[in-house]
């Protein structure tokens, strides 16, 4: 590349750059104010020193408000009332993360305690994001909850819109490969199990502000690899939706759906 052409480039990058940057959170910084804020709710390895929890939790609030900061203007966004009602709602959050603890324990065979879920499993890790970038989304901040959310995503496997309304308790089973888009509501009781979808009929951008995603009532389990697409298709309470099914229509109530397709076995004789 000669140097006029280097010049145009840089230029270009720079006016770029500078606008990104200014409409950005780093996400770097964004990825270790969560892991401080997760490992506090959760301390993995150790517990802080009691005398230390608040001052923990200070650092915490003060670190989001500086990410805030970095991109958001103050004279347009109440970002210290912002801070402050989401830590306000944190013991909320922390109350509904160990209601899916629990409740994963209780459910999973394999679990052997509460706490084997929340420091292993990576259906609890998603959900704990989740409900942590759902409160951002709900405070109308913006870019952060999808960062955090992504990185949550690459982790696990799980892709949970943090616009997406989900209830208490909320229990994945494995969960690699489960997308959530961002107009589902999941209610509570819900079993969701690995390559699930709940996803929309038609994506295109004027449907932005239109509900796109289904709605999954109480007490329903959704088994592996099954696709589940539309604003308008409700799975009703307490329905079992089979492996590998695919559904664009709502089920009623209490419903068993499955695929019909069977599997034969043959073998050969006097071979």
């Amino acid at each position: 590349m000669d140097n006029r052409h280097t010049q145009t480039l840089i230029s270009l990058l720079r006016k770029t750059h500078h606008a990104e940057w200014e409409a950005t959170p780093s996400a770097q910084d964004a990825i270790t104010w969560l892991n401080d804020l997760v490992g506090f709710l959760f301390p993995g390895n150790h517990l802080p020193k009691q005398t230390s929890y608040e001052g923990i939790l200070k650092k915490n609030q003060i670190d989001l408000e500086n990410i805030l900061l970095s991109y958001l203007d103050p004279r347009e966004v109440p970002i210290e009332e912002i801070v402050n009602d989401f830590y306000n709602s944190l013991g909320t959050i922390y109350q509904h993360l160990r209601q899916d603890a629990a409740k994963i324990h209780e459910y999973d065979p394999a679990a052997t305690s509460v706490n084997e879920v929340i420091v292993s499993y990576p259906g609890f890790y998603a959900i704990t994001v989740y409900r942590i970038a759902n409160r951002l989304t709900r405070l109308d901040i913006p870019v952060l909850p999808r960062i955090i959310s992504e990185f949550a995503h690459g982790k696990t496997g799980i892709d949970i819109h943090p616009n997406a309304t989900i209830n208490v308790p909320f229990i994945i089973d494995h969960g690699t490969g489960i997308v959530i888009g961002a107009t589902s509501i999941i209610g509570s009781n819900v079993v969701i199990y690995q390559g699930v979808t709940l996803g929309a009929l038609h994506v295109t951008k004027e449907l932005s502000d239109v509900k796109r995603h289904p709605t999954v009532e109480d007490n329903v389990i959704i088994y592996a690899r099954s696709t589940i697409l539309g604003g308008n298709t409700v799975i009703g309470q307490g329905s079992i939706i089979g492996g590998s099914v695919f559904i664009t229509k709502s089920v009623p109530p209490y419903s068993q759906v499955f695929n019909t397709h069977q599997v034969r076995i043959t073998t050969k004789t006097g071979v």
